[in-house]
Parts: structure tokens; sequence; C-alpha cells
């Protein structure tokens, strides 16, 4: 497989265009959006950590508490999240679980169980492994990470709601693919389901800008 630098629009626009021309929900997708930007992370534990602090939250919202969290610790790193008075960080807005979660990761890459730089050299299916042998990383923490923050183009994410929900949108289907049967839809777009999923998001949330506009 060739490999696919995700944050040059033209190798971008190159994999988009071989996915939309096998498949018309990607070409939907397409028309709609045309290329979208890449989204960008840290590939480190900061990044990680912004990850678990973003799911299940708006964007807004999720971005005023990690912005106090940043104030609260400066850079975010293992150290200053262990060393970080929880209530502290809980009146930053994190949740327990959520605390909880960012503090077990700090610890595994304290300890050298998380590699974050042998996570980065290992294949997408070796650095999944390493990622979710983490308490408080879950298939879906994984594959984010490895798609934002490692730039991997071929790993999806299939319990995403907001994915199969795009695709429902497009296909005119009654319901959304659970989970299982998702994982095997997205076979179709490899070795790009990473670049599908970009696609999948980008229209959504076109859908919903233009709903909260009165489109």
């Amino acid at each position: 497989m060739t490999a696919l630098d995700v944050t040059d629009p033209k190798q971008l626009a190159k994999a988009i265009k071989a996915l939309a021309k096998s498949c018309a929900v990607i070409k939907a997708a397409h028309v709609r959006v045309g290329v979208p930007e890449w989204r960008t992370r840290q590939g480190d534990y900061a990044g990680l950590a912004r990850i678990i602090a973003y799911q299940q939250l708006s964007t807004k919202a999720a971005g005023t508490i990690w912005g106090r969290v940043e104030v609260l610790l400066g850079k975010i790193t293992p150290k200053a999240v262990l060393a970080a008075d929880i209530d502290a960080l809980r009146a930053c807005g994190l949740s327990r679980p959520k605390i909880a979660h960012i503090r077990s990761i700090a610890e595994a890459v304290q300890s050298g169980s998380l590699n974050l730089r042998r996570v980065a050299k290992a294949s997408d299916e070796d650095a999944q492994a390493e990622l979710v042998a983490v308490k408080g990383i879950g298939p879906w923490t994984a594959d984010v990470y490895l798609m934002f923050c490692l730039g991997r183009w071929d790993v999806f994410p299939h319990a995403d709601i907001g994915l199969s929900e795009s695709y429902r949108m497009i296909t005119g289907e009654r319901k959304r693919h659970p989970p299982k049967k998702f994982l095997k839809t997205g076979e179709r777009w490899r070795p790009y389901r990473g670049v599908a999923a970009h696609m999948l998001w980008a229209y959504i949330n076109a859908v919903r800008e233009e709903q909260r506009g009165g489109a």
C-alpha cells in the first residue's frame, strides 16, 4: 500500500477521488463537502488526554473545559496530571471518569507500559493493541488517536455514531448500521477507511451547520 500523507491536500484529494469513483456514498459526500482538511492533534500524551476530554461533548464545550485544564496545568504532561488536585480538575469541568482515565493513561506512560514513541512506529494493529491495553483507552479512542495524532489513513472507528448516522443520511436508510455491521460496511473503503471516515464526518457536520443556520 502506498503511503499517504494526509496533511497534503493533493494526496488527500487523490485518495478521496479514488473512493468517490468506486463508492456512491463517498461521491455524494465529496460533492457536498469537497476535500476537507485532515484533523491533526499532538501525537503525545497531551493529544491522547485531549481526545478523552472531548468525548461525548460538543466541540465548543470541550474546548472551554480543555482550555481551563491548560491554564491550570500549563504544559499537559503525565507528571502534571498526576500531581494535580482532583478537585481542581473537576472545577475545570472534567468528569470523574475522565479524570480517572487521563490519570490511568498518565501512569501507564510514566511506567513505560504505554510507549507512545513505540506506538507511532508500530503497525495499525499493534498500535491499537498497545493503546487499548491501558485502562481508560477504548477502541474508539485508540482509532481516533491513530487518525488525528499519527495520520493513519486506514483506521476506521466503526462504533462512532456520527459516522454511521452520516452514512444513513446519505443512503436514506431507516436505521443506522450497528457497529459490527458498520465495520463490514467499511471494508469497501480499504485502504482509505480513515479518509472515508473524514468524509462522513465532514458531511454530517456540514448538514448540522446548515440546520443551525436555518438553511
